[in-house]
């Protein structure tokens, strides 16, 4: 009986051994302790609902729109309409409530935002350039260049094109 006891035994041991891990454990590197920044996602290019008349051109920006680090990528057309040059842009979230993010995520980008309610937007400054921005449905969009009282105008005809 006592063969069959120590063959067990020694049957356990080398199945426990076995088991074990056959390499050693790997060191943490500069490179494996970094999380590895994420790429920006695909950008939808929302040329289309910017509108035709006065358009120079549209850019689909990969990420940070307006050179702000907060915000994604989007699309940007210039404009120029008689002897006024703006710019209008357009972000498509994955939701409304993403899209109202980034309309706070805006707010905290500009110098003296003023909140525009009836737009559920603001209207301020970056890096000394006029910015009317607004949130609606899963878009932010807005106008750069413009002061508030010529930039409402436009902003309401650029909301009008998104549904």
């Amino acid at each position: 009986m006592r063969p069959l006891v120590l063959l067990f035994a020694v049957t356990c041991a080398l199945n426990t051994i076995g088991c074990g891990s056959s390499s050693p454990p790997v060191a943490k590197t500069e490179e494996t302790a970094k999380p590895k920044e994420e790429a920006p996602a695909p950008v939808k290019d929302n040329t289309g609902l910017l509108p035709a008349t006065g358009r120079l051109s549209a850019t689909v920006v990969p990420n940070h729109l307006l050179d702000i680090p907060a915000l994604p990528g989007g699309t940007i057309g210039d404009y120029k309409v008689g002897k006024k040059k703006y710019q209008l842009f357009i972000i498509e979230a994955d939701s409304n409530q993403k899209a109202a993010f980034m309309d706070t995520d805006l707010r905290d980008a500009l110098k003296n935002p003023e909140y525009i309610a009836y737009m559920g937007g603001y209207f301020g400054e970056h890096n000394g350039t006029p910015i009317y921005g607004f949130a609606k449905l899963q878009y932010l969009a807005g106008v750069v260049g413009l002061p508030k009282d010529e930039a409402d105008p436009i902003a309401r005809q650029l909301a009008a094109r998104l549904h």
